[in-house]
């Protein structure tokens, strides 16, 4: 009896095993049988376009790459920079002439057409007509290039006509026209040729700077009183 139990027991034990080799044996030879997948070299292709389409130049040519665009930003500062490059052929501003002679004085006013207003006492010695810009002085050789400055306001005239008189004995060694002496001061224009219409009969430092001499007659250098 304890003889039959343990063949019954064996018995089941091996028909387990041999179950177990048959599914494991099955398992394989269904690996082995199925076909592996393989590329072709045109799959190839489309999978290579599918992951980077942008980096092909023609999809039907392989290895054309366009390059890549710059950032929007980077040529903006591109061009900036381009721009802000000075140009080599640039030429330098040009400049005023250079003063032959400079200083401070005190200056007046004046509008000499022979009208006999304020003292006129005929029309300027020069020899041309009363005029803006045209300067008196005491002994400057006439047509003398003159420049005149004042509270950052600048004025070129010439000189035109002989004064101040016994005024340049006091230290006043220009006598302008009337609109140049008002412009001087403020900026505006005067009440008229004859009134700067200012209440200012005079300006105290005055710049001048002789731009070129004259060749009428009259002396050069720094100003001298009239007659002396």
């Amino acid at each position: 009896m304890q003889q039959r139990a343990i063949n019954v027991i064996l018995t089941g034990v091996t028909g387990t095993a041999l179950a177990g080799m048959m599914v494991a044996g099955v398992a394989a030879a269904s690996d082995d049988s199925a076909p592996k997948k393989q590329f072709l070299p045109q799959q190839a292709v489309a999978a290579q376009e599918h992951k980077s389409p942008d980096r092909l130049t023609d999809k039907g040519a392989l290895g054309k790459f366009t390059a890549p665009k710059a950032p929007a930003k980077a040529k903006a500062d591109s061009n900036a920079d381009s721009k802000a490059e000075p140009k080599k052929d640039a030429k330098p501003a040009k400049k005023g002439p250079k003063a032959l002679l400079s200083g401070k004085t005190k200056a007046s006013y004046f509008w000499d057409d022979g009208s006999g207003v304020n003292g006129d006492t005929g029309a300027p010695a020069g020899g041309k007509p009363m005029q803006k810009g045209l300067f008196a002085s005491p002994s400057w050789p006439m047509h003398t290039k003159v420049k005149v400055t004042y509270k950052g306001r600048s004025i070129t005239g010439f000189v035109g006509d002989r004064g101040p008189g016994e005024p340049s004995h006091r230290g006043v060694m220009l006598d302008l026209d009337t609109y140049t002496f008002r412009y001087l001061l403020d900026g505006k224009k005067p009440e008229s040729k004859y009134n700067a219409g200012s209440g200012e009969g005079h300006l105290n430092g005055v710049k001048w700077e002789v731009l070129s001499w004259g060749h009428g007659a009259g002396k050069k250098g720094m100003p001298q009183p009239f007659g002396s």
